[in-house]
Protein backbone atom coordinates (compact mmCIF):
# COMPACT_ATOMS: atom_id res chain seq x y z
CA UNK A 1 0.00 0.00 0.00
CA UNK A 2 1.54 3.45 -1.13
CA UNK A 3 1.90 5.97 1.84
CA UNK A 4 -0.33 9.04 1.59
CA UNK A 5 1.85 11.87 0.94
CA UNK A 6 1.76 14.82 3.21
CA UNK A 7 2.61 18.22 2.28
CA UNK A 8 3.68 21.19 4.09
CA UNK A 9 0.89 24.24 3.88
CA UNK A 10 3.61 26.52 5.33
CA UNK A 11 1.92 28.06 8.58
CA UNK A 12 2.65 27.93 12.30
CA UNK A 13 2.25 24.95 14.47
CA UNK A 14 0.03 23.95 15.89
CA UNK A 15 -2.17 22.88 12.79
CA UNK A 16 -4.87 22.24 14.92
CA UNK A 17 -5.35 25.78 16.29
CA UNK A 18 -5.41 26.84 12.10
CA UNK A 19 -8.19 26.17 9.91
CA UNK A 20 -7.38 25.86 5.86
CA UNK A 21 -10.16 27.07 3.40
CA UNK A 22 -9.77 24.95 0.28
CA UNK A 23 -11.09 26.07 -3.16
CA UNK A 24 -12.59 22.63 -4.76
CA UNK A 25 -13.78 22.56 -8.11
CA UNK A 26 -15.05 18.87 -8.13
CA UNK A 27 -12.14 17.51 -9.81
CA UNK A 28 -8.92 15.04 -8.43
CA UNK A 29 -6.24 18.14 -7.52
CA UNK A 30 -8.96 19.96 -5.37
CA UNK A 31 -10.14 16.67 -3.84
CA UNK A 32 -6.62 15.71 -2.63
CA UNK A 33 -5.39 19.32 -1.60
CA UNK A 34 -8.91 19.02 0.78
CA UNK A 35 -7.41 15.34 1.76
CA UNK A 36 -3.99 17.17 2.63
CA UNK A 37 -4.94 19.83 4.42
CA UNK A 38 -7.20 17.39 6.73
CA UNK A 39 -4.22 15.47 7.16
CA UNK A 40 -2.52 18.46 8.97
CA UNK A 41 -4.90 18.37 11.98
CA UNK A 42 -5.98 21.74 10.77
CA UNK A 43 -9.60 22.36 10.96
CA UNK A 44 -10.54 22.10 6.64
CA UNK A 45 -13.21 23.49 4.84
CA UNK A 46 -14.32 23.46 1.25
CA UNK A 47 -15.32 25.60 -0.85
CA UNK A 48 -16.72 25.69 -4.47
CA UNK A 49 -18.16 28.66 -6.16
CA UNK A 50 -21.30 27.69 -8.02
CA UNK A 51 -20.09 29.23 -11.80
CA UNK A 52 -23.22 28.18 -14.35
CA UNK A 53 -26.69 27.08 -13.59
CA UNK A 54 -26.84 24.14 -11.91
CA UNK A 55 -29.33 21.76 -14.11
CA UNK A 56 -27.66 22.76 -17.40
CA UNK A 57 -24.70 21.56 -15.60
CA UNK A 58 -25.49 18.31 -14.96
CA UNK A 59 -23.88 15.64 -16.93
CA UNK A 60 -21.34 17.94 -19.17
CA UNK A 61 -18.11 16.83 -19.40
CA UNK A 62 -14.50 19.28 -19.39
CA UNK A 63 -16.28 21.66 -17.07
CA UNK A 64 -15.50 22.61 -13.62
CA UNK A 65 -17.30 24.23 -10.46
CA UNK A 66 -21.20 23.24 -11.55
CA UNK A 67 -24.17 20.46 -11.63
CA UNK A 68 -21.96 16.78 -11.07
CA UNK A 69 -19.02 18.98 -9.93
CA UNK A 70 -20.36 20.10 -6.92
CA UNK A 71 -21.88 16.93 -6.46
CA UNK A 72 -18.50 15.32 -6.38
CA UNK A 73 -16.99 18.24 -3.84
CA UNK A 74 -19.54 17.73 -1.37
CA UNK A 75 -19.03 14.00 -1.75
CA UNK A 76 -15.46 14.38 -1.13
CA UNK A 77 -15.74 16.79 1.92
CA UNK A 78 -18.47 13.94 3.03
CA UNK A 79 -15.72 10.84 2.81
CA UNK A 80 -12.76 13.29 4.62
CA UNK A 81 -15.59 14.48 7.76
CA UNK A 82 -15.11 18.43 6.73
CA UNK A 83 -17.47 20.88 5.91
CA UNK A 84 -18.28 22.36 2.36
CA UNK A 85 -19.89 25.08 1.18
CA UNK A 86 -21.14 26.24 -2.34
CA UNK A 87 -21.56 29.65 -2.93
CA UNK A 88 -23.64 31.23 -6.41
CA UNK A 89 -20.94 33.59 -8.33
CA UNK A 90 -22.54 32.45 -11.64
CA UNK A 91 -23.86 36.05 -13.01
CA UNK A 92 -20.30 37.56 -11.96
CA UNK A 93 -18.28 34.65 -13.96
CA UNK A 94 -20.72 35.45 -17.24
CA UNK A 95 -19.92 39.31 -16.65
CA UNK A 96 -16.31 39.36 -15.82
CA UNK A 97 -15.30 36.40 -17.65
CA UNK A 98 -17.39 34.62 -20.77
CA UNK A 99 -18.68 38.30 -22.19
CA UNK A 100 -15.31 39.49 -21.48
CA UNK A 101 -14.09 36.51 -23.43
CA UNK A 102 -16.82 37.26 -26.44
CA UNK A 103 -16.05 40.74 -26.66
CA UNK A 104 -12.48 40.17 -26.91
CA UNK A 105 -12.99 37.59 -29.93
CA UNK A 106 -15.37 40.02 -31.38
CA UNK A 107 -12.16 42.57 -31.14
CA UNK A 108 -10.02 40.21 -33.01
CA UNK A 109 -7.90 39.54 -29.97
CA UNK A 110 -6.81 36.12 -28.55
CA UNK A 111 -8.23 35.91 -24.86
CA UNK A 112 -7.28 33.81 -21.95
CA UNK A 113 -10.23 33.53 -19.75
CA UNK A 114 -8.46 31.41 -17.69
CA UNK A 115 -6.28 34.31 -16.47
CA UNK A 116 -9.19 36.75 -16.23
CA UNK A 117 -10.67 34.01 -13.73
CA UNK A 118 -8.32 33.76 -11.56
CA UNK A 119 -7.81 37.21 -11.47
CA UNK A 120 -11.42 38.00 -10.19
CA UNK A 121 -13.77 35.41 -9.62
CA UNK A 122 -11.54 33.05 -8.60
CA UNK A 123 -9.02 34.82 -6.27
CA UNK A 124 -10.09 38.30 -5.07
CA UNK A 125 -14.16 36.26 -4.26
CA UNK A 126 -12.58 33.32 -2.57
CA UNK A 127 -10.33 35.19 -0.87
CA UNK A 128 -12.88 37.44 0.65
CA UNK A 129 -14.52 34.46 1.64
CA UNK A 130 -12.19 32.48 2.72
CA UNK A 131 -10.91 35.58 4.82
CA UNK A 132 -14.83 35.29 6.27
CA UNK A 133 -14.38 32.18 7.48
CA UNK A 134 -11.76 33.37 9.44
CA UNK A 135 -8.94 30.64 7.19
CA UNK A 136 -4.91 30.99 8.06
CA UNK A 137 -5.15 30.56 4.32
CA UNK A 138 -6.39 29.72 0.91
CA UNK A 139 -5.46 26.63 -0.75
CA UNK A 140 -6.28 25.19 -4.27
CA UNK A 141 -5.18 22.53 -6.47
CA UNK A 142 -3.08 24.48 -9.27
CA UNK A 143 0.36 23.19 -10.12
CA UNK A 144 2.70 26.01 -9.07
CA UNK A 145 5.17 26.48 -6.13
CA UNK A 146 4.91 28.92 -2.81
CA UNK A 147 9.05 29.46 -2.24
CA UNK A 148 9.73 31.31 0.54
CA UNK A 149 12.73 33.60 -0.43
CA UNK A 150 14.79 36.21 1.41
CA UNK A 151 12.46 38.50 0.88
CA UNK A 152 8.59 37.01 1.58
CA UNK A 153 7.04 34.34 -0.91
CA UNK A 154 8.01 33.66 -4.28
CA UNK A 155 6.04 31.89 -7.08
CA UNK A 156 7.82 29.18 -9.11
CA UNK A 157 7.02 26.55 -11.29
CA UNK A 158 6.01 23.07 -10.75
CA UNK A 159 8.35 20.21 -10.66
CA UNK A 160 6.45 18.23 -13.12
CA UNK A 161 7.06 20.78 -16.58
CA UNK A 162 4.10 18.81 -18.29
CA UNK A 163 1.15 20.15 -15.34
CA UNK A 164 2.88 23.13 -14.66
CA UNK A 165 0.31 26.04 -14.94
CA UNK A 166 2.47 29.39 -13.85
CA UNK A 167 1.55 30.84 -16.93
CA UNK A 168 -2.10 31.29 -15.54
CA UNK A 169 -1.11 33.00 -12.32
CA UNK A 170 1.28 35.54 -13.72
CA UNK A 171 -1.69 38.07 -12.48
CA UNK A 172 -1.38 36.89 -8.88
CA UNK A 173 -0.53 39.60 -6.27
CA UNK A 174 2.32 39.66 -3.75
CA UNK A 175 -0.96 39.84 -1.50
CA UNK A 176 -2.80 37.45 -2.34
CA UNK A 177 0.63 35.14 -2.74
CA UNK A 178 1.58 35.29 1.10
CA UNK A 179 -2.03 34.30 1.78
CA UNK A 180 -2.17 31.66 -1.07
CA UNK A 181 -0.77 27.57 -0.92
CA UNK A 182 -0.32 25.48 -3.74
CA UNK A 183 0.50 21.72 -2.01
CA UNK A 184 0.76 19.97 -5.41
CA UNK A 185 3.71 22.05 -7.00
CA UNK A 186 6.34 19.45 -5.97
CA UNK A 187 3.79 16.40 -6.61
CA UNK A 188 3.43 14.29 -9.92
CA UNK A 189 0.08 14.14 -11.16
CA UNK A 190 0.62 9.58 -11.17
CA UNK A 191 1.33 10.94 -7.29
CA UNK A 192 -1.77 12.79 -7.09
CA UNK A 193 -4.29 10.24 -8.68
CA UNK A 194 -2.43 7.33 -6.13
CA UNK A 195 -3.31 9.38 -3.06
CA UNK A 196 -7.17 9.91 -4.72
CA UNK A 197 -7.42 6.15 -5.03
CA UNK A 198 -5.54 5.24 -1.84
CA UNK A 199 -8.20 7.29 0.53
CA UNK A 200 -11.42 5.83 -1.69
CA UNK A 201 -12.40 9.12 -3.14
CA UNK A 202 -14.67 9.05 -5.89
CA UNK A 203 -12.77 11.41 -7.83
CA UNK A 204 -9.92 9.46 -8.66
CA UNK A 205 -10.06 8.63 -12.08
CA UNK A 206 -12.15 11.82 -12.91
CA UNK A 207 -10.94 13.23 -16.38
CA UNK A 208 -8.93 16.70 -15.95
CA UNK A 209 -11.21 19.49 -17.08
CA UNK A 210 -10.56 21.52 -20.42
CA UNK A 211 -8.32 24.90 -20.37
CA UNK A 212 -11.63 27.18 -20.89
CA UNK A 213 -13.96 25.11 -18.83
CA UNK A 214 -17.04 27.02 -20.37
CA UNK A 215 -16.05 25.70 -23.80
CA UNK A 216 -15.94 21.89 -23.00
CA UNK A 217 -16.43 20.91 -26.44
CA UNK A 218 -13.67 23.02 -28.24
CA UNK A 219 -16.38 25.55 -30.12
CA UNK A 220 -15.56 28.99 -29.21
CA UNK A 221 -17.20 30.07 -31.61
CA UNK A 222 -20.57 29.03 -30.73
CA UNK A 223 -20.01 30.43 -27.48
CA UNK A 224 -19.19 33.58 -29.13
CA UNK A 225 -22.11 33.53 -31.42
CA UNK A 226 -24.57 32.93 -28.59
CA UNK A 227 -23.70 35.92 -26.29
CA UNK A 228 -22.95 38.24 -29.68
CA UNK A 229 -25.41 37.18 -32.59
CA UNK A 230 -23.82 39.63 -35.08
CA UNK A 231 -20.48 37.69 -34.48
CA UNK A 232 -20.40 35.44 -37.60
CA UNK A 233 -20.48 38.38 -40.20
CA UNK A 234 -18.37 37.49 -43.43
CA UNK A 235 -15.69 39.77 -44.48
CA UNK A 236 -12.65 40.10 -46.62
CA UNK A 237 -9.57 37.82 -46.69
CA UNK A 238 -6.47 39.87 -48.08
CA UNK A 239 -2.82 39.53 -47.96
CA UNK A 240 -0.30 41.73 -46.66
CA UNK A 241 -0.68 44.47 -49.79
CA UNK A 242 -4.32 44.45 -49.42
CA UNK A 243 -5.39 41.87 -52.86
CA UNK A 244 -8.23 40.21 -51.84
CA UNK A 245 -7.97 36.50 -52.05
CA UNK A 246 -11.26 35.34 -50.76
CA UNK A 247 -13.76 35.50 -47.78
CA UNK A 248 -14.17 34.48 -44.27
CA UNK A 249 -17.33 33.50 -42.77
CA UNK A 250 -16.67 36.12 -39.23
CA UNK A 251 -13.74 36.61 -37.47
CA UNK A 252 -14.42 34.56 -34.46
CA UNK A 253 -13.39 31.53 -36.76
CA UNK A 254 -9.52 33.09 -36.74
CA UNK A 255 -6.65 33.63 -34.66
CA UNK A 256 -3.34 35.16 -35.38
CA UNK A 257 -0.86 31.51 -36.30
CA UNK A 258 -3.57 29.88 -37.47
CA UNK A 259 -3.47 27.99 -41.04
CA UNK A 260 -6.65 25.10 -41.16
CA UNK A 261 -9.60 26.87 -42.10
CA UNK A 262 -8.47 29.69 -44.42
CA UNK A 263 -9.19 27.02 -47.78
CA UNK A 264 -7.35 29.79 -50.31
CA UNK A 265 -5.60 27.49 -52.74
CA UNK A 266 -3.44 28.28 -55.85
CA UNK A 267 -0.34 30.63 -53.73
CA UNK A 268 3.12 29.46 -53.84
CA UNK A 269 3.54 29.30 -49.62
CA UNK A 270 0.76 27.86 -46.69
CA UNK A 271 -0.99 31.11 -45.48
CA UNK A 272 -1.09 31.94 -42.34
CA UNK A 273 -3.35 34.50 -40.27
CA UNK A 274 -0.78 37.30 -39.52
CA UNK A 275 -2.87 39.75 -37.50
CA UNK A 276 -7.65 40.65 -37.47
CA UNK A 277 -8.68 43.86 -38.64
CA UNK A 278 -12.03 44.16 -36.81
CA UNK A 279 -12.78 47.69 -37.95
CA UNK A 280 -12.74 46.65 -41.55
CA UNK A 281 -13.89 42.69 -40.69
CA UNK A 282 -10.94 41.72 -43.07
CA UNK A 283 -8.83 38.93 -42.14
CA UNK A 284 -4.76 39.21 -43.24
CA UNK A 285 -3.04 36.30 -44.17
CA UNK A 286 0.47 35.87 -45.67
CA UNK A 287 3.83 33.22 -45.31
CA UNK A 288 4.99 31.93 -41.91
CA UNK A 289 7.78 34.45 -42.13
CA UNK A 290 5.21 37.41 -41.72
CA UNK A 291 4.47 35.87 -38.01
CA UNK A 292 7.97 36.75 -37.11
CA UNK A 293 7.33 39.19 -33.99
CA UNK A 294 10.39 41.60 -32.23
CA UNK A 295 8.86 42.94 -29.76
CA UNK A 296 5.54 42.92 -27.65
CA UNK A 297 4.04 45.96 -25.69
CA UNK A 298 2.28 45.06 -22.46
CA UNK A 299 -0.74 46.28 -20.43
CA UNK A 300 -1.63 45.64 -17.08
CA UNK A 301 1.49 44.63 -15.80
CA UNK A 302 1.78 42.73 -12.64
CA UNK A 303 5.25 41.96 -10.83
CA UNK A 304 5.39 39.61 -7.58
CA UNK A 305 9.12 40.28 -7.34
CA UNK A 306 12.94 39.39 -9.03
CA UNK A 307 14.99 42.34 -11.19
CA UNK A 308 12.93 43.30 -14.34
CA UNK A 309 16.31 44.15 -15.50
CA UNK A 310 18.34 41.01 -14.94
CA UNK A 311 18.58 38.20 -17.71
CA UNK A 312 14.83 36.16 -18.13
CA UNK A 313 12.55 34.45 -20.16
CA UNK A 314 9.47 35.40 -21.43
CA UNK A 315 5.95 32.64 -22.70
CA UNK A 316 4.00 33.75 -23.98
CA UNK A 317 1.54 31.30 -25.07
CA UNK A 318 0.63 28.59 -22.28
CA UNK A 319 2.46 25.47 -24.19
CA UNK A 320 5.38 27.51 -25.43
CA UNK A 321 8.60 27.42 -24.00
CA UNK A 322 10.38 30.35 -22.40
CA UNK A 323 12.51 32.49 -24.90
CA UNK A 324 15.09 34.42 -23.93
CA UNK A 325 13.74 38.58 -23.62
CA UNK A 326 14.21 41.72 -21.89
CA UNK A 327 11.92 44.27 -20.74
CA UNK A 328 12.41 48.15 -20.76
CA UNK A 329 9.55 49.70 -19.52
CA UNK A 330 6.11 48.14 -20.87
CA UNK A 331 8.15 46.77 -24.09
CA UNK A 332 8.94 43.33 -24.43
CA UNK A 333 11.89 42.28 -26.74
CA UNK A 334 12.89 38.69 -28.12
CA UNK A 335 16.10 37.55 -28.50
CA UNK A 336 15.13 36.22 -31.25
CA UNK A 337 11.95 36.29 -33.65
CA UNK A 338 9.19 34.36 -31.64
CA UNK A 339 6.11 33.38 -33.53
CA UNK A 340 2.52 33.06 -32.64
CA UNK A 341 2.31 36.00 -30.52
CA UNK A 342 -0.56 37.52 -30.83
CA UNK A 343 -2.41 40.46 -29.13
CA UNK A 344 -4.82 39.47 -26.41
CA UNK A 345 -2.47 36.57 -24.88
CA UNK A 346 -0.46 37.06 -21.86
CA UNK A 347 3.78 37.30 -21.75
CA UNK A 348 4.62 35.82 -18.62
CA UNK A 349 7.56 36.44 -17.36
CA UNK A 350 10.56 34.61 -15.50
CA UNK A 351 14.30 34.14 -14.07
CA UNK A 352 14.96 30.56 -13.99
CA UNK A 353 12.25 28.71 -12.39
CA UNK A 354 10.76 32.05 -10.65
CA UNK A 355 8.08 33.95 -11.94
CA UNK A 356 8.38 37.33 -12.01
CA UNK A 357 5.15 38.85 -13.24
CA UNK A 358 3.55 39.76 -16.94
CA UNK A 359 1.19 41.56 -18.72
CA UNK A 360 -1.18 41.48 -21.59
CA UNK A 361 0.15 41.67 -25.48
CA UNK A 362 -1.76 44.55 -26.82
CA UNK A 363 0.46 44.87 -29.77
CA UNK A 364 3.38 43.46 -31.37
CA UNK A 365 6.33 44.57 -33.54
CA UNK A 366 7.42 42.50 -36.97
CA UNK A 367 10.33 41.21 -36.88
CA UNK A 368 10.97 43.07 -40.25
CA UNK A 369 14.30 41.16 -41.35
CA UNK A 370 12.09 37.91 -42.07
CA UNK A 371 10.06 39.63 -44.04
CA UNK A 372 10.01 39.62 -47.82
CA UNK A 373 7.56 40.64 -50.30
CA UNK A 374 4.01 38.30 -50.50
Amino acid sequence: MRAIMTADFQIDAPMSARRIVVAMSGGVDSSVVAALAARTGAETIGVTLQLYDHGAAVGRTGSCCAGQDIRDARAVCDRLGIAHYVFDHETRFRESVIERFADEYMAGRTPIPCVRCNMGVKFTDLFRLARDLGADCLATGHYVRRVLGADGPELHRAVDPARDQSYFLFATTAQQLDYLRFPLGGIAKSDVRAIAAELGLGVAAKPDSQDICFVPSGDYAAVVRKIRPDAEEDGEIVDRAGHVLGRHKGLIHYTVGQRRGIEIGGQPEPLYVVRLEPETRRVVVGPRRALAVSAARLSEMNWIGGDPAGPLTAKVRSMAKPVPARLEGDRLTFEQPEYGVAPGQAAVLYAGDRVLGGGWIEETVAAEAFFEAA
